[in-house]
């Protein structure tokens, strides 16, 4: 995990990352100070419920990603992203005069202007947050790039909030929060300017003013590419789903648990340190590359912790409300209601980091800024629509233990729906699991594999689950060509149906199947798609490589494409493989958690690719190994 540390050492991330630490960090002292004042102090301001001021709060920051990310979008995507970082800090600094001024005329409504034009802010910062992480970032680093962003936002939203709660209960502390504000924003200023450049990718671009033709162009953009446009609807999701439990953190302190401004913070702190452990654990978890089978894993536990901590939470009011934090803390069942909260952000970690990873590396570079735009405008409409509905159901009489037990049910639902459009988050969660549960795999070579264009994969065939493995570690999604009885089998036919393997059988049991499997393969290269082979056409019967078959020679004959020889090590004698019956049939030799590898070697020019050749290379790569 501590690969990704090293970014913060390096001028193209460390200045970056401060910058938006620090906008972070100053929109949540601001924000969580102002509610957290209007909570308890609320009798000074307005007559409003506090209730309904906090999820006010909540709509009013977010309502301007809505209404100006498109003209954001297209800011970015036109203008160096550097420059503008620097310009939004200096709105920024402005921002927070008006908040002073807020609070020394004690009004409501300027303090509410602040807040919207702090969202403003954000909304200019998005999409060149976004999208300057790859212009200076490697593929393989937006993970961890996109892990430190996350895990580093949410511990600023920790301190934030501790700095915010802090000095909303000191005397004047109205005036401490906004001189503290312009003193973070100022310093925000100053570490942008050690950003380096980040080019324009359209600079010819024409600025539409109109801002909702302009989103409904930039959502054009997202649908594009459908699989880009369900992961900005399930991030948009979690977006609602998580906002919807922030907002009420003040209340639910209050008026469930029997706290005080102490606990909303505790509440807020155990969150978000929740929410930076999973997100750094994603690098680790995903081995450096977008690995979206974390998405389904992270779906399910924000449903299950989500129940959790509505079953968890008292249904009386403790006597003597409101209490300290330590007594808060000797309440019944308490530690149950933080390890749920401290899970959801864990679970939350998983479930945002990859898709964010997956928006950025599959987003047209020329239109990447006004996407993330379209992801902004999406995420603020869910967020203003779910704090619509959970101040509906609120003021319906609905308590909020039962509204966290709502949002939870709902959270399967949609995941469920988002899962059967895109049946890929599930099979590389299938995937991921049989390669982190079932064994340890080691890669060397990835390199090796072509970042874009066809070409041919060949190993050696291990066991029934070779696929899987591969499939696992490549970058790329790669269609394998499998024996049609392997394809049917219990259990993996989902996973290979879905990875739109190519199923094939011997000519002498069924020519059309072959005939139809090699037009097919020639159909998918020239599509400038991977295609994988097993060209022993079996599975080892003895550990040793059985002789090639020529299929690959056909092929390539047809398709002349790179070819890249790969082994697999490790898997003979395992649960998956077969040796001295079928599979299954006996106790395997090779345990759970085995370490197994794959090796890539160079890819090879199809003029000097020949079946000997080949297996000696897939050979050499086994090693000694079975």
């Amino acid at each position: 995990m501590s690969s990704q540390f090293h970014l913060l050492g390096e001028r193209r991330f460390r200045p970056f990352f401060l910058t938006q630490f620090l906008g972070a960090f100053n929109d949540n002292l601001f924000k969580n100070a102002l509610v957290v004042l209007l909570t308890f102090q609320a009798a000074s301001w307005t007559s409003l419920a506090p209730a309904l001021l906090s999820n006010l709060a909540a709509g009013i920051f977010i309502l301007p990603f809505f209404l100006f990310s498109a003209s954001a979008g297209q800011l970015a995507d036109k203008y160096d992203k550097a420059r503008l970082t620097r310009l939004v800090k200096v709105l920024e600094m402005a921002i927070m005069l008006v908040a002073l001024a807020g609070f020394l005329l004690h009004s409501l409504t300027v303090l509410f202007g602040a807040l919207f034009l702090l969202g403003c802010h954000s909304t200019l910062f998005g999409p060149v947050k976004y999208a300057l992480l790859p212009q200076h970032l490697h593929e393989d680093e937006l993970v961890g790039g996109n892990a430190l962003v996350e895990a580093g936002t949410f511990v600023a939203i920790l301190i934030g909030t501790l700095v915010g709660g802090l000095l909303a209960g000191l005397d004047n502390g109205d005036v401490w929060i906004a001189g503290g504000g312009l003193i973070v924003a100022a310093t925000g200023y100053l570490t942008s300017r050690g950003i380096p450049p980040a080019p324009a990718p359209a600079p010819d671009l024409r600025i539409n003013p109109n801002p909702f033709t302009e989103t409904w162009r930039n959502i054009g953009f997202a649908r594009q590419n459908r699989t880009v446009f369900l992961a900005i609807m399930g991030i948009s999701w979690f977006w609602l789903y998580g906002a919807l439990f922030l907002a009420q953190f003040p209340v639910y302190a209050k008026g469930v648990l029997g706290g005080g401004e102490g606990t909303v913070t505790l509440l807020l702190a155990t969150f978000t340190v929740g929410i930076g452990l999973g997100s750094l654990l994603c690098e680790k978890l995903s081995g450096g590359h977008v690995e979206i089978g974390l998405v389904p894993f992270g779906s399910i536990g924000l449903t299950l912790f989500g129940l959790d901590l509505a079953f968890a939470s008292p249904a009386v009011l403790p006597a003597g409300a409101p209490l300290a934090i330590g007594e808060v803390l000797a309440q019944p069942g308490m530690l149950r209601v933080l390890l749920a909260l401290m899970m959801l952000g864990v679970f939350g970690g998983f479930f945002i980091v990859p898709l964010y990873a997956m928006l950025q590396s599959r987003s047209a570079p020329a239109q990447r800024a006004r996407i993330i735009a379209a992801n902004n405008i999406l995420n603020a409409l869910f967020m203003v629509a779910g704090a619509l509905a959970a101040g509906s159901l609120l003021g319906a009489g609905l308590s909020i233990p039962v509204l966290f037990g709502v949002a939870a049910v709902m959270n399967a639902a949609v995941a469920i729906y988002i899962y059967k459009l895109v049946p890929e988050f599930l099979l590389r969660f299938i995937i991921w699991l049989l390669v982190h549960t079932v064994y340890r795999l080691r890669t060397e070579g990835l390199q090796h594999i072509p970042e874009e264009g066809p070409a041919v994969i060949v190993c050696n065939h291990v066991s029934f689950v070779d696929a899987l493995v591969i499939a696992a570690a490549s970058r790329r999604p790669i269609r394998f060509v499998m024996d049609h009885r392997i394809f049917r089998w219990p259990l993996l036919s989902f996973v290979f149906r879905h990875s739109r393997a190519i199923p094939i059988a011997p000519a002498k049991e069924d020519p059309a199947m072959m005939e139809a499997a090699f037009a097919e393969v020639s159909q998918a290269l020239a599509a400038g798609e991977l295609v994988g082979l097993f060209p022993e056409g079996r599975i080892t019967a003895d550990g040793e490589l059985c002789p090639f078959r020529p299929g690959i020679t056909r092929i390539l004959q047809a398709n002349p494409v790179p070819v890249v020889p790969m082994a697999l090590r490790g898997l003979w004698g395992s649960m998956f493989s077969r040796k001295d019956g079928p599979v299954l049939s006996r106790p395997f030799r090779r345990g759970l958690f085995s370490r197994i590898e794959l090796v890539v070697g160079e890819a090879q020019a199809p003029e000097k690719v020949s079946l000997p050749a080949l297996q000696l290379q897939v050979a050499e790569l086994r090693g000694d190994w079975r």
